[in-house]
């Protein structure tokens, strides 16, 4: 009777130590959330909000590197003039890398 006692505890025991050896895992993947998912998800929330308000006249860098000045806002296509001739160049909205404001000091 005594032996079966102690083997009922037993599995209690077990148990805490299945939750200690998961705790690590646990933090883990917390860990993962805020140093990678989190991030990822701000960055995604902020180009979606620059994307959002491109207007006609702003000057914007494209993902290949080309400079220009927004003449035309489609669905989702933009059409930019680009250099001193004014040629007209047409490029995906997505392909917007990023706005230029204008303000000297946030490019530091």
């Amino acid at each position: 009777m005594l032996a079966y006692l102690f083997m009922a505890a037993e599995p209690a025991a077990g148990g805490a130590s299945q939750w200690i050896t998961f705790l690590p895992l646990v933090a883990l993947v917390g860990a993962f959330y805020f140093f990678v998912i989190r991030p990822q998800q701000k960055q995604e929330k902020k180009k979606r909000a620059m994307l959002g308000a491109l207007q006609t006249g702003d000057l914007i860098n494209t993902v290949g590197g080309i400079y220009g000045r927004i003449v035309d806002i489609n669905d989702d296509v933009v059409t930019i003039e680009v250099g001193t001739d004014k040629v007209k160049l047409t490029v995906a909205r997505w392909a917007v890398a990023n706005v230029d404001t204008g303000d000297k000091s946030s490019s530091k």
